[in-house]
Parts: structure tokens; C-alpha cells; sequence
């Protein structure tokens, strides 16, 4: 699985500021036989080294029907993705078809960019592919206007659990919030925290804190698509966090850790329960891909379960040489991209069954369980309003105001109602900036 830094970087207002196109771009290649100006994909590195190699060559493999354009492959890094898009969909520069941030085709759908996918989805009605899809993920990119994307790889935040030291602690895995904090008591007196979380800056805990609201039934969206932060489910969420930072089953340095700083404290044997990405296993790497293992989803303190979990998605635009060309390259890519999974490239978990299914993917029993028991009860930042994202989610997607947030929990500056007022404040001003 892949590095959760990638899969986590999906807010397109992120790096809005950013005026410079340093992102690399791999060479661009033909790809078969065909007619008329060469259809551009861009990709982005999901996975591994072996993730784009791969990528490449099953896109290259393609070869158009007669009259429809062949295609050219692109990949396109992290690093100041969001002006490279900006900047080639303005001129007109920009891929025909590309994967992103997981809200990117929200925002550009505003602004007429994109080419919904309602006919390709129709199409897809008659090969097999549109039921192929994991319980509820279409729903995730259906606007009234149509569905802006199709849904390509999935990333969570999941339980991860380290066995040895749950077993040292003499402590069974948790299945609820209560048997968490036992667990938590259990694990404190042999020197271990079971909340890792890393709310820093390069950290992603305000994800994990949105991800036990919505385990209590919470979440940040209403039905009308507006910030609602201040209710009882999110109050009483981040009641049960303070518990545990007050009966130390926290690490202080929290507050401020990275990603990195995370991982190091997993290694270190620190950090014993913890909500963190589908690769947290393969990223500490050694003995860590067996002794670290996915619990099951915890039933909150109102009797629900729910997770959070970011549907990546591939974009259609209406800058194409052919729209035909568009719907007939991402046809074949989705009937032959399973060797993205199968091989074990890190790309994020499958969207399609026929994927999830196979013996190869299945070998790895984490990646496996985060499917058939997590994925069904996850919900996105929508929440608890409904399934669909839509383009103002990325006011809470990597944004200050949701890392001062964790940071206000975690640094107890504020009770967990005055934290999600001044959250409430903050979201609405971003709206009506």
C-alpha cells in the first residue's frame, strides 16, 4: 500500500497560492494506432516505484478503434500539483482524461472543465463494469448535474493495532469506545499510547479526529451541504478523545508530530492503537507488515459505527480531442488496470470487486479486511448530511483552520465544545471568502 502522504494531499484550494509548474513531469509516449491529435492521461504516483512503470504500460497497451485518437501518458508529482493542473486546464494545455485530489473534478466541474460521466457510466451498464463497483462508491461523485468523476482508489483511516504489544499488555483488541480505553489503561503500564496521532502541520490528525465524529454518527456537513459542527455526536467524540489525553493515554509530543514523526513512534513501540492510512503496515516495513494488524470497526458511544475514507477518483475534461476517445480509453483502463492491485504497486485499496476478489489481492489480510468490514460502514467528509463530496468539502481538506482544530483538542486549549464553535466560525468564513 502507499505511503498515506500521497493519498492524503487531495485539496485542490491547498496550493492554490502556489505560482510555480515545478512538478516533473514524466516523458510523454504514444500509445498505438489511432487518428487525429494524441488523447493526454496525467496520473498521479499512487503507489511505489513500481506504481508508474507499471501505470504506463498498461495505458501504452492501449490501441484506439479506427477514427478515435491514441494516447499519451504523463506522470505527473505531488509537488505543486495543484498549480500544474491550474495552469494547463486555464491555457488548455491540460490531459483529456487525470486522476488528482480526491475534490479536484468538484472544483473544476464549477467552472465547466469537466465532462460528467453519465453516458460513459450508461455504457458501462452493458459490460459489467458499472455493477463492478464496491457498495455506494458511485454515489460518492453523483452532483445534480451528473457524476463529475469515477471512483479509482480508496484510502481510509482504519484501526491499526500492533499485536505483540496488545499481547504484552495482556489486553484483548477493542471493539468499542470502552474496551478502547481499557485497552488504552492496559497499554499505559508498559509504556505504550494507544492513540497515535500526529495533529502537526504535516500530520493528518484532524482527519482522524473528523473520522471519530462520524464513528459516533457526527460529522461536519448538514443535509444542505453547510458546516454543522456544534452537535451532540461530535461533542461527545471529542469528549471521548480529551479522556484519553487527560488519563495519558496520549503522547504529548502529539500535538505537533508529522506523519513521519508517527511512523517513528509505531517503530519505536510507542504507539500501539491508532487510526492511520491502508499502508501504515508496508511504510514501517520489516516486522512490522506481520505484527501490526486492522481491529474492527469500534461501535461509538451512540451504539453506530463509521469511518472516514477518500474516494480518489479519474476526471473526464471537456478540453479533449475526442470524447469518445475519452470514454473508450478509461473503458479499457478499467478492465485492465487490475494488475495495479494484483502486483502490489501501493496504489490505495480497489474500487472494483472484481479487483478485491482475486486471490493476489486477497493475500494480504489487512488489505482484504479494510474491504469487506471497513469500507462498508466508511463515509467521506460529506458527513453525516450524505455520501456525495461536492466542491466546498475542500474548506476542511488540509486546511489550517482543521489543523488548528486538532491542535486546540490535543493542546486541551479549548473544551471540545468551544473547539468545534470556533470551527464552525472558521468554516463559514472560508465560504464567504
Amino acid at each position: 500500500m502507499n505511503d498515506t502522504r500521497l493519498l492524503t494531499r487531495r485539496s485542490v484550494l491547498a496550493g492554490s497560492a502556489a505560482l510555480g509548474l515545478a512538478a516533473a513531469l514524466a516523458a510523454c509516449s504514444g500509445s498505438g494506432a489511432g487518428s487525429g491529435k494524441p488523447l493526454k492521461f496525467w496520473n498521479m504516483p499512487w503507489g511505489g516505484v513500481s506504481f508508474n512503470p507499471l501505470d504506463k504500460k498498461i495505458s501504452q497497451a492501449y490501441r484506439p478503434a479506427h477514427g478515435l485518437p491514441p494516447v499519451t501518458y504523463q506522470a505527473v508529482q505531488w509537488a505543486n500539483f495543484v498549480a500544474t493542473f491550474a495552469s494547463a486546464i486555464a491555457s488548455k494545455t491540460g490531459p483529456a482524461v487525470s486522476s488528482g485530489s480526491g475534490t479536484q473534478a468538484f472544483q473544476f466541474a464549477e467552472q465547466g472543465q469537466i465532462a460528467y460521466a453519465d453516458d460513459l457510466l450508461d455504457s458501462w451498464k452493458k459490460n459489467g463494469l458499472h455493477d463492478d463497483f464496491l457498495p455506494g462508491l458511485l454515489d460518492t461523485m453523483k452532483t445534480p448535474k451528473g457524476y463529475v468523476a469515477v471512483p479509482y482508489n480508496l484510502d481510509m483511516r482504519a484501526l491499526w493495532l500492533s499485536a505483540p504489544l496488545l499481547q504484552k499488555a495482556g489486553v484483548q483488541a477493542p471493539t468499542d469506545w470502552q474496551s478502547y480505553l481499557d485497552a488504552c489503561e492496559a497499554l499505559k503500564k508498559i509504556g505504550a499510547y494507544g492513540f497515535g496521532i500526529s495533529a502537526g502541520p504535516q500530520g493528518n490528525g484532524f482527519q482522524v479526529l473528523v473520522g471519530l465524529l462520524i464513528n459516533n454518527g457526527g460529522g461536519l456537513f448538514d443535509e444542505e451541504q453547510k458546516p454543522r459542527c456544534v452537535t451532540d455526536e461530535n461533542v461527545q467524540a471529542l469528549e471521548f478523545v480529551v479522556e484519553m489525553i487527560r488519563k495519558g493515554y496520549v503522547d504529548p509530543g502529539s500535538v505537533g508530530y508529522s506523519t513521519d514523526n508517527a511512523q517513528a513512534q509505531w517503530k519505536a513501540g510507542k504507539f500501539a492503537m491508532g487510526f492511520e492510512g491502508p499502508g501504515l503496515a508496508s511504510n514501517l516495513g520489516g516486522t512490522f507488515t506481520k505484527d501490526i494488524v486492522i481491529g474492527d470497526p469500534l461501535t461509538g458511544a451512540t451504539g453506530k459505527k463509521g469511518a472516514l475514507f477518500f474516494p480518489n477518483n479519474i476526471m473526464m475534461y471537456t478540453n479533449t480531442p475526442s470524447q469518445k476517445g475519452s470514454e473508450a480509453f478509461l473503458t479499457y483502463y478499467y478492465k485492465n488496470m487490475a494488475p495495479l492491485w494484483t502486483q502490489h504497486t501501493g496504489i490505495g485499496l480497489p474500487v472494483l470487486r472484481s479487483i478485491a476478489e482475486t486471490p493476489e489481492f486477497k493475500s494480504d489480510p489487512n488489505a482484504a479486511k479494510l474491504i469487506s468490514d471497513w469500507q462498508p460502514i466508511c463515509k467521506t467528509w460529506a458527513a453525516p448530511g450524505g455520501d456525495a463530496l461536492f466542491a466546498n468539502v475542500t474548506i476542511v481538506d488540509s486546511t489550517t483552520p482543521m489543523t488548528d482544530w486538532a491542535q486546540n483538542v490535543l493542546s486541551l486549549k479549548e473544551t471540545p465544545k468551544e473547539s468545534l464553535q470556533t470551527l464552525q466560525t472558521r468554516l463559514e468564513g472560508a465560504l464567504k471568502k
